[in-house]
């Protein structure tokens, strides 16, 4: 993540569960991602991102509280908000270091004003920690891999991976959810290294990570799959920015 790049950021192989294909969008999702009022940098986003389709699969439902983790300018977090409807609730987390960008800044009171049911707060990375079973979904788009990136320029010192699955461990209740979509990686090599050169992650990573620490590979999809992507560049070539490879995993966290 470099200059806008950070702004913008914010399958898989063998898995236990089938890989499901979404089904159609139920109408209440199609009209939450279609409501008016949304910026175009983010509505210019849709058609790649195919967020109707990936919040259906990863089961988010009305009333949910949703945890939007690494929030970024907010793109998920507004469409969860909008979904859930008003008898739920979305929080958007970012660094403290990112929080502070002007654009950031703008855009997640931008948010607020068109969706009274959103809270953005933010905290050093090196002291993730959020309410106890406080959510029943959590999101992770295209920045788990950041868990494994460090970076001075943008605040973000070196953390150990295990402390941002904990902290999504910890605020889910018992039987919650845990979406994660990621840039595909090449299988194999040093994770950091291929982080810090491609901002990819093997996806064997993250499923280890996440099943290390008690949650359940419920799910995978092939929706955001591009075969054509070259692994072997970073997400900010221009040449593949926006339509890289990527995989959807959907974890459970045991019911007690």
């Amino acid at each position: 993540m470099r200059g806008t790049a950070l702004v913008t950021i914010m399958l898989a192989l063998a898995a236990p569960a089938a890989a499901l294909a979404p089904a159609k969008v139920p109408a209440d999702l199609a009209a939450a991602m279609a409501a008016p009022g949304r910026p175009k940098a983010a509505t210019d986003l849709d058609s790649v991102r195919k967020p109707a389709e990936v919040l259906r699969f990863m089961g988010l439902k009305k009333g949910d509280r949703a945890l939007d983790y690494f929030t970024g300018t907010g793109y998920y977090a507004e469409l969860m908000a909008r979904a859930v409807g008003p008898k739920g609730h979305v929080v958007g987390w970012n660094s403290a270091a990112f929080a502070r960008r002007e654009p950031v800044v703008k855009a997640l009171a931008d948010i607020r004003s068109r969706s009274s049911n959103t809270a953005f707060y933010s905290s050093p990375s090196t002291a993730i920690a959020f309410a106890p079973s406080s959510f029943d979904f959590a999101l992770l788009h295209l920045v788990y891999h950041d868990a494994y990136w460090e970076s001075a320029q943008f605040g973000l010192p070196r953390i150990d991976p295990n402390t941002v699955v904990k902290a999504i461990w910890d605020s889910l209740k018992p039987g919650g959810t845990v979406a994660v979509i990621d840039h595909v990686a090449v299988a194999g090599g040093d994770t950091r290294e291929t982080v810090e050169k491609l901002h990819r992650i093997d996806p064997a990573v993250i499923r280890a990570d996440f099943e290390r620490a008690g949650f359940v590979l419920e799910g995978q999809s092939d929706l955001l799959r591009v075969r054509e992507d070259d692994h072997s560049k970073n997400v900010f070539d221009p040449s593949v920015r926006g339509s890289t490879d990527r995989f959807m995993y959907r974890f459970r966290k045991p019911a007690r």
